[in-house]
């Protein structure tokens, strides 16, 4: 899911300022007023379920976990753990669902298991009453653009009925987090047989889904459907050594404000019996031409080694633009943008982007390896159903005009890149979004910024008429990113699960991504990219932990020391980054006042004396070099400079400029809070520069990593002529009316 580009830049910039500065206390009024959580019952194996706190993992997971690292000499791509085989019918002016499934399971533990749980998501937007709605109204904020769900726009999902085999499947509502006892998104399936070890067993399972008017990824808006977390999916069973697991525990949590998803790979074989005249597009493979009975048109769609399934309808979509890619140990890809008429200037600027996202990726991370690739722009007043990642299928966003170096170019480009992005860490590296969205939301930010660095592409926010008079300020993607992330009082380490969070969700993208940018300029960018590459190698079709990322980075990189470092310091907890020039002083070393002995014989100079003697050296020496510039002269002069930490230790750069054109460079990695470094050289000080490179976004204020020793008031000059320069534009505009 993209956080950011969900609003234009102006007020991006604006909302990330104030909530690096001020998320709440929210979450502590909330958690004072929470009532004591209510006792899931216990299952009939005993198998436990996940901790309602549960978060990065600290103890790298087993060799063998998930089956192992996948080495492509297996018969399949992932460990395939799950299969659905799932029959649905839309109905699109009452926008329900009615489906029937058959989810059949493979229990991998070494214990029998008599009771599962199934992710009801849908039931997220039932009523107030959920997980969902209770975190919103606390945190008094709507879902991104806050858009809200008025009378008759609710949506839920209901299990008509569950067997196994011939026999009834009792199931119940349990809250594993302890949220509200009316939050329905998980369920409690007691089986009545039990499942053996490496045994399989289906459920049969009919639903009815109720899609709500799209608020939150999914639903519907006027003849737009996407269709997402729509279906009974199962919980993962986590086996000890797979992410700090020590015995075998269900991670099932519910459905929360600002969390996402976390399932099994499998297979997917689903029809969709849509209304004809329907555009519809989906996860996987069409199988064959839809058939058509009664005005209604079939869809069947494949996929395997996925773990999610998501489609859209829609009988306002223009005609798809289709066309194909091709990349080294990458199938040929059929990439299709499914998009209304009033967004047709986005599509093709959508299918370029993911066209060069999929080679970016995999030559950065490694192949894509899915035949299919679709990209849904959903219609006007459904922009919340934009911006959202699903395997194989993503949603982007939608702009009426299109024009070069754009602003609307830049949020299409870089949300389209960055729910490609998903497709790699959500869907092949699979981590767990509920308790690590770090390794999704963050690590993705991270490596999409990184794809719109190196094509040099930058956001330009002003409106066309302030360009036209040269007022056209441009913004690197990481400088977004940065102004963004809360670095002065960070309250939340990017390691924390997606819900538990003082500053939202917001610094598990920004903060994240910074982090691993400076670890980029410290260790440098072939280091990071050997790091990442391992990291897909070990991981995919697997579901790492960010002890695993830490582990796989470290060997990679073969910077494992400065890894854990920044793993310990900026991952696992967080700590503010704020260095800085304090004070820079360069003065004369000149011939002191008083006695000193020559020839045996005491002497005193007097001031007069030595004032004399000075002027003479002086002159002397200006006749003798007559070009000299200002800072040089016959005696030398000692220059200090003072740096004071007050945040973490980081390894900084220091460059002392002097007048004679020469420079010093020094380093400053030590764990104290000043330090003064002194030079004698035969040229007085020009400035002082911390962190020539810019390597620290995640310092506080980069204003006061340098000084001058004299003023220079060039800087706001220019920004008091600029203002004042605006300023008598919109006294023009003004006068004129």
């Amino acid at each position: 899911m993209h956080f950011q580009a969900r609003r234009t830049l102006h007020a991006a910039l604006a909302a990330a300022v104030l909530a690096a500065g001020a998320a709440g206390a929210w979450l502590a009024q909330a958690q004072a007023n929470k009532p004591p959580p209510a006792a899931v019952p216990p299952a009939l194996d005993g198998i436990a379920l996940a901790a309602p706190d549960a978060a990065a993992i600290t103890t790298p997971s087993a060799a063998n976990a998930w089956g192992g690292v996948r080495t492509g000499d297996h018969a399949t791509l992932s460990d395939r753990v799950v299969g659905y085989r799932i029959e649905a019918t839309l109905d699109p002016a009452r926008h329900v669902v009615t489906g029937r499934q058959a989810l059949t399971w493979r229990n991998r533990s070494a214990v029998p298991v008599r009771s599962v749980y199934v992710h009801l998501y849908m039931n997220a937007f039932e009523g107030e009453g959920s997980t969902f709605f209770t975190e919103m109204r606390q945190r008094g904020e709507g879902f991104r653009s806050g858009v809200g769900t008025e009378d008759g726009e609710w949506g839920h999902i209901a299990m008509r009925g569950v067997r196994q085999g011939a026999a009834n499947v009792p199931w119940r509502f349990v809250q594993p987090d302890g949220g509200p006892s009316t939050d329905h998104t998980v369920a409690r399936l007691d089986l009545p047989e039990a499942v053996q070890p490496g045994a399989s067993t289906t459920l049969d399972i009919d639903f009815t889904t109720q899609l709500p008017r799209v608020i939150a990824r999914t639903g519907y808006f006027g003849s737009f459907h996407l269709v997402a977390q729509w279906f009974p999916k199962i919980a993962v069973l986590e086996l000890p050594g797979e992410r700090g697991a020590t015995s075998p525990r269900w991670n099932a949590h519910e459905f929360h404000m600002e969390s996402e998803f976390y399932a099994d790979f499998g297979s997917y074989d689903v029809s969709l019996t849509v209304p004809k005249g329907y555009t519809v597009g989906a996860t996987g493979e069409l199988q064959g031409k839809p058939l058509e009975k009664n005005g209604l048109l079939t869809h069947r769609y494949v996929q395997h080694d996925v773990h999610d399934f998501a489609w859209t309808a829609d009988k306002r979509s223009a005609a798809p633009l289709v066309e194909t890619w091709t990349g080294p140990g990458s199938p040929t890809v059929t990439v299709q943008v499914l998009f209304p008429p009033e967004y047709e200037a986005s599509a093709k600027p959508a299918m370029k982007a993911a066209k060069d996202s999929l080679s970016w990726f995999s030559r950065t991370l490694g192949p894509y390896p899915y035949r299919t690739l679709t990209v849904v722009i959903p219609p006007y007043n459904a922009t919340e159903a934009g911006g959202m990642e699903y395997p194989t299928f993503f949603t982007a966003s939608g702009h009426a005009t299109v024009e070069p170096n754009s602003l609307d170019e830049f949020l299409l480009e870089g949300v389209t890149i960055h729910e490609f992005g998903h497709g790699y860490f959500y869907g092949i590296l699979a981590s767990n979004e509920f308790e690590e969205p770090m390794l999704d939301e963050g690590l993705n930010e991270y490596w999409d910024n990184r794809m719109l660095r190196e094509r040099g592409q930058q956001a330009h926010p002003m409106p066309p008429f302030l360009k036209r008079i040269g007022i056209d300020p441009a913004f690197d993607a990481f400088d977004i990113v940065r102004v963004g992330s809360p670095r002065d009082k960070p309250a939340d380490a990017p390691g924390q699960n997606a819900w538990n969070r003082l500053q939202g969700i917001g610094p598990v993208y920004n903060r994240t991504a910074l982090v691993m940018r400076d670890l980029e300029e410290r260790i440098g960018r072939e280091a990071i990219e050997r790091g990442f590459k391992e990291y897909y190698r070990r991981w995919k079709f697997r579901h790492p932990s960010v002890a695993d990322f830490r582990e796989a980075l470290a060997d990679g990189s073969g910077q494992r020391a400065v890894v854990e470092e920044v793993f310990a310091a900026q991952m696992y907890a967080v700590a503010r980054v704020d260095d800085r020039v304090s004070e820079i002083a360069s003065e004369e070393v000149l011939p002191l006042a008083g006695t000193r002995l020559e020839n045996g014989k005491r002497i005193e100079e007097t001031r007069a004396d030595l004032d004399k003697r000075i002027a003479k050296v002086r002159a002397d020496w200006k006749k003798a070099n007559p070009d000299a510039k200002e800072g040089r002269g016959p005696f030398p002069w000692r220059t200090q400079v003072t740096l004071r930490r007050e945040g973490a230790n980081v390894p900084q750069t220091l460059v002392v400029h002097f007048a004679d054109g020469s420079s010093e460079t020094v380093a400053w990695h030590a764990n104290e809070k000043w330090r003064t470094f002194s030079w004698t050289k035969p040229a007085r000080a020009v400035s002082a520069v911390l962190d020539p490179r810019r390597s620290h976004y995640l310092d506080v204020n980069k204003l006061d990593d340098s000084r001058t020793l004299d003023k220079d008031s060039r800087a706001s000059r220019r920004w008091a002529s600029d203002a004042m320069a605006f300023i008598q534009l919109l006294l023009s505009f003004i006068a004129t009316v």
